[in-house]
């Protein structure tokens, strides 16, 4: 074992805390850094991720989801529908609501960062020996089963 691993092992459950925190957070901002060229910010991607994920919600659940006040909500889904990335629709039940989707363009421009991302990834992967890879597929796993605890 090597002394990194070791030390890991040793660690005390605050200790592993901070260390998987910040490596976690380290690679979600490397993943978010690795996405085609664009003028879409982390933010209008995140919410229109949050519409892909979560259905067609109202611009309020929307902004519910991506925790942001409406008025900054009202601006992210204006530049999303000047560029055709998303689509309202009447509220089947509330006339006074619509309701956001994501329009199949955005889907496309969603695909497109999610392969980039992929991509970069799996080059990362790739470098690891398979002793590394299967430690990752096995942390990947546990990571799997803490989020749906």
């Amino acid at each position: 074992m090597t002394e990194q691993v070791v030390m890991v092992a040793q660690a005390t459950p605050e200790e592993l805390t901070e260390r998987l925190r910040d490596a976690i957070t380290r690679l979600n901002r490397r993943l978010r850094q690795e996405r085609p060229v664009g003028d879409l910010t982390v933010t209008q991607l995140s919410a229109l991720t949050s519409l892909r994920i979560g259905g067609a919600l109202t611009p309020r659940e929307l902004s519910e989801a991506e925790r942001v006040q409406p008025p900054t909500m009202t601006k992210i889904v204006a530049k999303l529908e000047e560029r055709g990335l998303i689509s309202r629709t009447p509220h089947p039940t509330d006339g006074r609501q619509v309701l956001l989707s994501p329009s199949d363009q955005g889907l496309a421009v969603l695909e497109d960062y999610q392969r980039v991302r992929d991509e970069w990834l799996a080059g990362k992967l790739a470098e690891l020996t398979a002793v590394e890879r299967e430690t990752v597929a096995r942390a990947a796993a546990l990571l799997e089963r803490l989020a749906r605890d």
